[in-house]
């Protein structure tokens, strides 16, 4: 059946919604007022729904008769970057913009439900539909499934716009697609001086700078060349004087992988590493990895009935592979309890000069990507419900 006429009466609407998302971008955890129009939309539409995690919440499209549910997630939080586009609807919100692409992601699952409401005696099933907080923190998914928001849920997708991805270009491959990502710290423990007489002190920053170049030993000699791994140490913190040896010295990094095997391994590493470069300094060390979200892998039969539903809406050629990513994707936590698919729409701009990375102050995505990924939504939804 030809949804297009339906599909085509949402674009004005979801283009109106992510400019005005865009305008009032909100921090993880602090999204009340995009949470609260979220609600009034629903509210217009007639679709109930729950609150999950604060600022969460879940809503119900209801079929002609029983069946499976699929889940179709979005989610709403912005980050603390001073917007330094042009846009006539920058940020209103000092300090705060939407530079990863969640306002599209909001209004294209707001303009999916509208959708999906008119044709909702052709659906066998329920379409739930999740608003998430906190996925720049990593942390929103996590509370909404701890919430429940998964008890009744068969399969699930979620879409992340892709600056780095033409405009048009569609990936959806199962398999790892985003890795995992820790956070690493590790205090290195010694003995203070004065720095004119090293040899009367165990030196903590000496320590630290070993284990900063060694520790790379781990990905290039402990871990498979095909199975990538990112360790990255980005802070470092000693000293108070430029003549005193401090008592300690505190390095904070992240750890990224794509299997839960390969993760363990490393963190074991990362721990074994310190504490013998310590030891050979005569000194100490304490090493602790916060567990963060856990890699994105998609599902096999997932993924095959995003790419069915992605080809009503895309040229074969159009639908394209490509590289997983290390960065990280709180979707994670919903594709560990159920089989789902994250997907990856083109978002990127024909002119590279428009181009920024995602999170830069000057981000922006191509408007005719948000078309496509609330077809995709849609389409999934309904191939979902008359497939699996």
């Amino acid at each position: 059946m030809d949804f297009k006429d339906i599909l085509s009466k949402q674009e004005a609407y979801v283009l109106k919604l992510r400019r005005e998302f865009h305008m009032y971008p909100e921090t993880s955890w602090n999204e009340t007022r995009t949470s609260k129009r979220v609600k009034e939309e629903l509210d217009k539409m007639g679709i109930n729904y729950q609150e999950y995690a604060d600022t969460g919440l879940a809503a119900v499209i209801e079929g002609r008769e029983k069946g499976k549910t699929v889940a179709l997630r979005a989610d709403m939080d912005a980050l603390e970057v001073e917007e330094k586009t042009d846009l006539e609807f920058k940020s209103k919100n000092e300090g705060i913009m939407h530079a990863c692409g969640h306002d599209g992601h909001t209004a294209m699952l707001l303009g999916a439900a509208r959708a999906l409401l008119e044709v909702k005696d052709q659906i066998k099933g329920r379409v739930k539909l999740i608003f998430q907080p906190a996925e720049e923190m990593v942390q929103g998914a996590a509370k909404m499934v701890e919430e429940g928001v998964l008890a009744d849920v068969d399969g699930i997708m979620g879409i992340h716009l892709w600056a780095n991805l033409p405009t048009g270009k569609i990936n959806v491959q199962e398999g790892p697609r985003m890795a995992s990502g820790d956070y690493v710290i590790v205090d290195f423990k010694g003995k203070g001086g004065h720095g004119s007489m090293p040899h009367q002190a165990v030196d903590p920053i000496v320590m630290a700078s070993s284990f900063i170049l060694e520790s790379q030993a781990i990905l290039s000699r402990e871990t498979d060349s095909l199975d990538p791994v990112v360790f990255t140490l980005g802070k470092m913190k000693s000293g108070s004087r430029f003549n005193v040896i401090p008592d300690k010295s505190e390095i904070v990094g992240t750890l990224r992988c794509f299997n839960e095997k390969t993760r363990n391994e490393a963190s074991e590493a990362i721990k074994r590493y310190a504490d013998k470069i310590a030891k050979s300094y005569r000194g100490e060390a304490e090493v602790e990895i916060r567990k963060g979200t856990p890699p994105t892998i998609n599902d096999q039969r997932c993924t095959e009935i995003a790419q069915a539903a992605a080809q009503k809406i895309a040229a074969e050629d159009n639908l394209i592979e490509m590289e997983k990513t290390p960065g990280s994707e709180d979707m994670a936590y919903y594709l560990r309890e159920v089989p789902g698919v994250i997907a990856f729409v083109g978002a990127a701009f024909a002119d590279e000069s428009k181009n920024y990375p995602h999170h830069n102050s000057r981000f922006n995505i191509n408007e005719e990507s948000l078309k496509q990924g609330t077809e995709l939504y849609f389409n999934f939804a309904l191939e979902f419900l008359e497939q699996y």
